[in-house]
Formats: structure tokens, sequence, C-alpha cells
């Protein structure tokens, strides 16, 4: 569901409670429409008895079909606030019924910031609801016989709690909302114990709690289906009918269909539960300096934890807000390389911003994410504040997409609904026709009520759900024995439904790993050749940017980190080394030259293996990373150079993106002709930048320093030219896909001159098939929304003739060709021409520069034209498109992974037509 926060942050002050409407139901969010309240009344409880007895238990098995009638009869409708049941009715249209929980809290407060100074923080039992504090998202908790009651509910693991002032039931994550970085470096101290039991009791245990019913609940729910009902009716009729061998024949199919049903769900529940299930001692800070050790399950969003240096499994949502922490996030992404995170900013511009997980997720430690070590930078200890835990979390985010997905629609099962209904009608008239025809051949009444009933049972085969069952089962291992898991077994039958895949590239169509093919550096701002051996580099900036831009870690003696990123410092001839390394080997005074504490040294090579003309002695210190994140597009590190005062950072990222950062007059005039000539050829192409900054005394003051202000008013260095090789495999699957008239398309972050070579390497895009570049620029100041179409062969940059825009009337041009766009065109185009969306997506083939979000965002518009979409990714970007997707195909070694349904430990793109098959 998503967070109410938007709907409860747009009120205005004095329109911020919601009254319950006549029919009292309460709009909460877009995904979660509306929800009910009801309260119990005994005489409709007492009556709902009696009738379950006088019809002989009917009454009970519709309520098992239908829970929200059970509620209805037994309720009567009444204001949320007063409410013992509610009734859940999703934007899918099912209804689903929870009852309303009690919790008594004692004398406790919680303030919504968990740095909130000590002295700041009431002594009320309300939470958050003075009329100075109306703006915030808090909670009033009622006075119930002078004790304070917290109402809520628990929904597909969520806990939605009472909001007074709001009249709703919101989720309790919403209390979390808003929190600055500030006010989270400001949680250092910790959470008192009154604090801490206080939000205990309204947040709930940190766990991910996945049901595993019992064998015989299983089979009683499973038993009790109507299908299943009706070939229980059919078997007993066959059997008064003398009808014995098809009876036990239809009864050992059904019986061994219901126990592999059974058995796989349960072995499923039982995984997923073991995958779920986390509980490890934690070191929580407390006021006074004092830590305990707690059990994970106690953590509260507030609490400061304390990871130790050898690393630990996360057991909640955290940000960091000192030290470094190598972490291995495969679990959650299916992204084998291990990520760097950094510390939550600490400037005073940065640190007013307010915290987003996903905004700030490299600061940010991932509930089931595994740290590999943790580095402190000024002594002390590696902290993070818990900010979400349970369901909340990433992990149960993901746990919940597994346990509660998004319903399965397809044809296949309305039209088999609808041919039983067929069925049914004839089963009805022939009976009634049979019984005609039977009473007046005075045949006894006996033999007319079994011929009659048997003809039903002819006619609607009752043996339908077995067969399903033993095909999705027998499907599913067939797939396993390929190599392909499946961790969500309806969706089999949706992929011979598939009529259009998306592809990520690097990993998916091209190798994982990139090599390097040269640098073309600067003088003067003008290129100069490329240098297809980068150590033979001078002395110099660009050397420097190569051999520090990067998030690389040492871990036992070998460096982990992005495959680009090894490459790189590969090439350059460079050894990395952090401190604790030159502390075991003796080797402080490396450190002592720069004056002051830094993260790593990188060193150069060794005499004998530098160039003889290129002698470099110097080491380089790197004193603060700023991560790379896909919004960024680019990454940054300040480095000091020995003896000397001031600090330089060097700059890697898109090439565009460096480039505007830089100054006008370092970037040469033919930027653009040399970035189209390398990534025409498929080239992945990087740009490197550098600026000095001014003098910095102390490894705390390079720690303040804001990011913004850092990555501006940069000198353009050049450019660093990678290899990308397609796989074997790659084009003649998608050739058999195009013959079998299903759409591939390619979805990339990268760059997308890079992106069309692959495009047409891989025969996604035939020689002889037209390009057209869709590029469409959001509002200005004085001019609209502007929408053009520009042939491959003249996009140069200049405007073409075929420029059209939205409100002179005009189309795409009517030949058959592929359309391609970049990440910000495709926004633009969703938010200001959302009626040529769906024609330029009919045409659509390449999509480049997009961010993680605007894939999910392209799979779900494809959804929308009634497509059957399939994903194949194989990274942390594409787990948001594998889950939105109706097929989503992960390529990772991990025998299943939760970011999608289905799991190929083959890493090519071969499983995609043993999925379809």
């Amino acid at each position: 569901f998503a967070d109410t926060s938007r709907l409860l942050g747009s009120r205005r002050p004095g329109y911020g409670t919601l009254q319950p409407d006549p029919s009292h139901m309460a709009q909460v969010s877009p995904l979660l429409q509306e929800v009910s309240g009801y309260q119990s009344r005994p005489w409709r409880v007492l009556l709902c008895h009696v009738g379950s007895v006088l019809t002989a238990g009917l009454l009970l098995l519709l309520f098992h079909w239908k829970p929200s009638l059970e509620v209805q009869a037994k309720c009567r409708p009444c204001a949320l606030g007063q409410a013992d049941w509610v009734i859940i009715r999703d934007r899918f249209g099912q209804c689903f019924t929870t009852r309303v929980l009690l919790e008594p809290l004692g004398e406790g407060s919680l303030e919504q910031h968990p740095g909130a100074r000590p002295e700041d923080r009431r002594s009320s039992i309300a939470i958050g609801v003075s009329d100075e504090e109306e703006s915030r998202d808090t909670i009033r908790l009622q006075e119930k016989e002078e004790k304070n009651i917290l109402r809520y509910y628990l929904f597909q693991g969520m806990r939605y709690v009472w909001l007074e002032r709001r009249q709703l039931f919101c989720k309790v994550s919403v209390l979390d909302e808003g929190w600055t970085c500030a006010d989270l470096h400001l949680s250092q101290p910790g959470l008192d114990q009154q604090d801490h039991t206080t939000r205990r009791k309204i947040y709930g245990p940190n766990l991910i709690e996945v049901p595993v019913k019992s064998y015989t609940r299983l089979l009683v729910e499973e038993v009790l289906n109507p299908f299943y009902i009706f070939q229980v009716f059919s078997i007993v009729l066959w059997v008064c009918d003398a009808y014995y061998y098809y009876a036990a024949c239809i009864f050992l199919i059904s019986t061994i269909s219901l126990g592999l049903s059974l058995y796989e769900t349960r072995k499923q529940s039982t995984t997923l539960q073991t995958m779920a299930r986390m509980s490890v001692g934690v070191r929580v800070r407390r006021p006074g300096g004092e830590e305990t050790v707690v059990s994970s399950v106690e953590l509260v969003p507030g609490d400061c934890i304390s990871i130790p240096r050898d690393g630990m499994l996360v057991p909640c949502d955290a940000a960091l807000l000192t030290g470094e922490c190598l972490v291995n996030e495969s679990m959650l992404t299916g992204e084998s390389v291990p990520v760097m995170k950094t510390p939550l900013p600490a400037g005073a511009q940065a640190a007013a911003a307010v915290y987003s997980p996903e905004e700030h997720r490299r600061h940010t430690l991932f509930c089931g994410t595994h740290v590999i070590q943790a580095k402190s930078y000024v002594g002390g200890e590696v902290l993070a504040v818990v900010t979400r835990t349970g369901f909340c979390t990433a992990k149960g985010d993901l746990i919940g997409s597994i346990l509660y997905p998004k319903p399965v629609s397809f044809k296949f099962y309305k039209d088999a609904v609808k041919f039983v209904l067929f069925l049914a009608v004839l089963a009805f008239v022939g009976t009634l026709y049979s019984i005609l025809i039977l009473v007046r051949n005075q045949v006894p009444v006996g033999q007319i009520v079994l011929r009659a009933l048997d003809l039903v049972t002819v006619i609607v085969p009752p043996a339908l759900p077995a067969a399903m069952t033993v095909g999705t089962i027998y499907a599913q291992n067939r797939l396993k024995r390929q190599g392909i898991f499946c961790i969500s077994p309806p969706r089999i039958n949706l992929c011979g439904k598939i009529r259009l895949v998306c592809f990520d590239k690097t990993g998916t169509l091209t190798e994982e790993g990139l090599d390097v093919w040269g640098v073309v550096p600067l003088e003067n701002s003008r290129f100069l050749p490329i240098v297809h051996e980068p150590r033979c580099l001078p002395a110099g900036p660009l050397l420097y940017a190569l051999a520090t831009c990067h998030s690389l870690a040492p871990l036992r003696a070998q460096l982990v980190g992005d495959p680009v990123d090894l490459k790189m410092l590969e090439s350059t001839g460079w050894r990395l080394e952090t401190m604790e390394e030159e502390e075991e080997e003796g080797e402080l005074p490396a450190f002592q030259q720069f004056g002051m504490k830094v993260l790593a040294v990188v060193k150069p090579p060794p005499e004998e293996e530098q160039p003889r003309d290129r002698k470099h002695q110097s080491p380089l210190g790197i004193l603060r990373r700023f991560p790379f994140s896909s919004s960024f597009q680019r990454m940054s590190v300040l480095v000091k150079l020995p003896g000397e005062a001031p600090a330089h950072v060097y700059v890697k990222g898109a090439p565009e993106m460096v480039a505007s950062l830089c100054r006008k007059e370092t970037v040469p005039l033919d930027f653009s002709q040399m970035l189209r000539h390398y990534t025409t050829d498929g080239f992945r192409v990087l740009g490197l930048a550098c600026k000095a900054l001014g003098a910095v005394a102390t490894f705390e003051e390079a720690l303040q320093l804001p990011r913004d202000s850092v990555e501006s008013s940069l000198s353009f260095l050049g450019f660093l030219v990678m290899k990308n090789v397609l796989k074997p495999e790659s084009a003649p699957v998608i050739q058999l896909l195009r013959n079998a008239n299903i759409r591939p398309v390619m979805v990339t972050g990268d760059n997308m001159l890079t992106a069309m070579n692959v495009a047409r390497s891989c025969r996604m895009v035939e020689p002889q098939e037209r390009v057209i570049f869709v590029t469409a620029s959001p509002p200005g100041h004085d001019k609209p929304a502007a929408l053009r179409f520009l042939l491959a062969e003249h996009s140069q940059g200049e405007e073409q003739p075929e420029g059209l825009e939205q409100r002179d009337g005009s189309s795409p041009p009517p030949q058959p060709c592929h359309f391609a766009l970049n990440g910000k065109s495709f926004q633009v185009v969703c938010e200001h021409f959302a009626d040529l969306l769906p024609k330029i997506l009919l045409r659509a083939t390449v999509f480049a520069r997009m961010l993680p979000e605007q894939k999910t965002q392209l799979v779900c518009s494809l959804q929308e034209l009634n497509y059957c979409v399939g994903m194949c990714g194989d990274g942390a970007n594409d787990c948001g498109a594998l889950r939105a997707a109706d097929v989503g195909v992960s390529l990772s070694e991990a025998e299943a992974s939760v970011a999608s349904p289905f799991t190929s430990r083959v890493a090519n793109i071969e499983c995609v037509p043993r999925v379809i098959r």
C-alpha cells in the first residue's frame, strides 16, 4: 500500500479532520481505496449462529467464501473511531476483513522526530496533538477508563494506527516521515527506556512474520473451495450409482493433486518464513553513553545501534550516521557487487533535507542486507539510527509483495469461468429435460434423482481443478530442471500470453564485465588522441581521477566493488590500501605525510612496473567519498596530495551530466561529436572532471562539505572509454522472439547512442529499419512543453523540419520505424503528452538513461495498453520493474531471488523463450 503521508501532509491547518461520510467509509490511499467501520452487536451474532444451525452449516460456508458478508451480518456500520471490525476494499475490488485491536499504553510520550532534545519532549499522554503542532502527523491516544488506549489493526503484515485528528487509520510508518537528516543526527544519544517502551507498543515487534498454516488447515481451506465441494458431491453420487472404478480414479487423481498442491504451498511458505525470520543481538545506545545488547525484535524507530567492525546482518532499515560500511545487498536486489555506504550528510544545508530511504539509499542500511565490514572515521564507533522496522522495511516490502501479490487477472481464467457457467446452464436444461422424460417413462424417483444429477457431473468436468493444479506443478518442476526457479506458480499461466519483453542492457544483453579501451585526455580544452594504456599517462589530474574516483574497498586482501571501478583502477596499476592495512604493515608514515586522517591511500605501482619516462612516487589520500547515485548519475571523491594544503575533488559519471557541472570554457567545442564517435561504436563512455578546493585543515572539515558546492564549477578532464561486449546468446534469442511476434524492448540507464549500437548488434533494430529519436522538453518560463521527432541520421542536435508539437494536431510518422527516447523525454511525455504516450509506446524500442523508477513506470504504462509484459534484468536498478511486470525473470546465481517471480541461474536471456514455452 502507498504511504498515506501524501494525503495527510496535503491537509491545510483547519482542514485536517476528515468526517466520516454517510456510508461510514474513509478514503485512505490510492491503493487502499476505502475502509468501512463496523461495530459488533450480540443479537446479530446470535441470529447468525441460529441461521448456521438451521441451514446445516451452509451459512458458515457462505461466510467462509465471503468474509465481508459475515461482518456485515454480525455488525452494524459505525464511524471508524468506534469500529470493532473494518472491511477494506482495495483498488482491485477485493474485500478483506480484520479486527480492530486495542493496546493499553502506560505513562509515556512519543515525539515524531527521534532527534528531539530530551528537554523538548513533553510529559503529556497525548502524542503530538497540541494546537501549536497542528501540522504534525502524529497520534492522539484515546482515554478509556483512565488508561491510554491505542487503536490499530493489522492488515497484510502492516500495522495501521488510528489518528484521532485525521479520523483515519494510517500506516504506522507515517510517524517516521518528515524527519530531516539533522533530526536523525540528533538521535545519536539514543532513546530512554520510557520512550522505547512507548514506541515498542505503538510500532510493535520488529518482525516480518510469514504465516505458515498447518496441513490440516490448508486441507480444510482447499476442500471448501467450490470446485472441490462439487468434486466431493460428484464422487458420492457416482458411488451411489455404482460407478466405483470411475469414482476411485477421480478420487485418486484429486487426492494426488491436492497433496502436491498442499506440499508445494507449505514448502514455499516455510522457505519464505526461513528467509524472512531474523533475530540477532544488537548493541543499542541509551542516554548517558551506556550500551546494552538487545534482541533485534525489540528495536524501534529512533534507536541508535552500533555496527560491529566485522559486520552484521541488518535487522531493520537504518540511516548511517558515522563511519563507512561495505554492504552485500544481493538478498534484496540480486546485485552480487558489494555497495559502499557512507554517512548521512551533516552539513547545514544537506542536514535540512527531509530524509528519504530512496533518495538517501547510499546512506541507508536496508533490512536483510549483510554488512561485510564497517569502518569508523575518527575513532569511536560506526553508528546508525533505526528508521523502519517490520513490514515497513525494504525487506518487509519485498516479502509482502510475495505474500500478497496483486491479483493475476488474465483471459484464461475468465474464459474458464464463463465456460463452466455455460456448461452449468446446459446441465440445468438437460436435467429438466431428462426429469421430464424419466417421469413420463414412470422411472422410480430414486433413479430419476441419480440420472438427473449424474447428467450435471457429466457436463461440468469435476476433475478440472485437479488437472490445472497438476499442470502448473509439472511446469514448475520442468522449469526447475532447466535452472529456472519460480516463487509464484500462478504466473506460469501468464508466460504464454507474453507479447512484449523488456530487457536491461548491461549484464543482460551484454557481458557484465567491461574492459578499459582507453582514455581520451585534453590539452588546452582540445581532445588528444586516445591513450589505450592509462598507466602511461603523466602524473596529473586525469591519472589521479582514474586512481581515486571509485568506491572500491579491500576485503580479505581482495578488492571488491563495481566491476567498472575495478577495471579502471587496474588499468592504472595503482594500489588501494586502507588505514587498517597500513597499521598492520607498520607503514604509518604514509598517513602522517598527509597531515590528517584519510579513509584510504592509493599508492603508485612499484618503480619496476612503471614506464621509464613516467615515475610516480607520491601516494594519494582519499578524504571522503560521495557515492554514485542513479538520480545524480555521478560520483566524486575528495583527495589530498602529500604536502599540499588544498584538497582536490575528482568526479566521474555520465558525460552529459559531468559536462553540465563543468565551466563552459573547459569543455571542448567538439564534445558532442567526440562522445558520439565512441558511443555509436558501442563503447561505454564516462566523463571525468576535477576541481581544486580551498585548504582543508582537518578530516572532520572534509566531512562537513556539502556535495552541491563540491561538485560545481569543475574542469573537464576527458573521457574514459570502456568496451561492452554483446553476449553470444542475445542476438539469436531476440530474433527468435521477433519471429514469434513478441516485441523486444531495451530499457537501460546507459547512453542513448551506446544503447542504439547494442540494439542494432543484437538485431532488435534491423540494419534497414529507421530509428526516430523522440525528444521532449518540459515547459519553460514562456514556452510550453515541446515534442519533436528526429530521424537518427539527422539528430546532430539541430532542429529538423520533422519537429512536431502536440498542439499543432501532428502525429508520429506513419512509416514503419522504431522510436527511441531517454528517461527525461519519457517523463515529459508522461506528464505533458499523455494522449500521445500510447502511440509512442506502440513503436518505441529503445529507452536510454532510464532511472529505476522510470523503468517501473514504463512497465506499468505498457500494461495499461493491454500488453502482457515480461521483464528480464540482473541488477539492483531492475528490481522495481521485475516486480511490476506480469512475468519478471531475474538473471542471478541465487536459487531464488525475491526480486522477481522467476530466477534463472544461467545468466543469459536464453531463459526467456524457455519460460514462454
